[in-house]
């Protein structure tokens, strides 16, 4: 009953440790790689849809900038948008050029820059936090992918290769089908 507490400290520390779960930078990484690259992806294939005309004309309704942006920028900032976030996520897991998730995030928080900066010249000051917070993620990933925890290439295999296209076939239907659904289906 009178146990000191140096002798209590050391029976916790004599316990075996299990595997809980717990927090690490790649763990982090991963998870913001998987969550960043869907985003990126599925809101950069909305913005590629915008090169049909219809689409375009009717875009301003639901977004306002829309109506300040030619409608070739957009579609290209869509482009590098979707090959942002499957450079977020794709190169890293495969082990096939790796380093292009890091550069696919700093490509992404270039373009936050310029969003945010674009929306700041417009006075659209309420758009801006969403842009650093995304340029800012984004720059996390490319330091942890480039100089904290960088993933090491790989060779091509079978397994990797089916991985990559079950990564593209959910990120198709996860995010690119109900983008593409609701631009082509719902009135704004």
């Amino acid at each position: 009953m009178g146990q000191h507490v140096s002798d209590r400290v050391k029976d916790i520390e004599q316990q075996p440790k299990g595997r809980g779960t717990r927090f690490t930078l790649n763990g982090a990484l991963w998870s913001l790689q998987a969550l960043f690259g869907f985003f990126f992806a599925g809101s950069g294939f909305g913005k590629v849809l915008l090169y049909d005309g219809a689409l375009y004309a009717a875009a301003p309704r639901a977004v306002a900038w829309y109506a300040a942006v030619p409608q070739p920028l957009i579609v290209f900032i869509g482009v590098c948008e979707v090959l942002g976030g499957v450079g977020l996520i794709l190169p890293a897991m495969t082990g096939v050029k790796p380093k292009l998730t890091p550069l696919a995030a700093a490509g992404l928080t270039l373009t936050m820059i310029l969003a945010a900066g674009f929306h700041i010249t417009r006075g659209e000051y309420a758009l801006v936090p969403a842009n650093l917070l995304l340029g800012g993620v984004s720059a996390f990933i490319a330091v942890g992918r480039g100089k904290l925890r960088p993933v090491a290439p790989a060779t091509i295999t079978t397994s990797r290769v089916l991985k990559s296209l079950a990564v593209l076939g959910v990120l198709a239907l996860l995010a690119f089908a109900p983008t593409w659904y609701t631009m082509t289906n719902v009135q704004f």
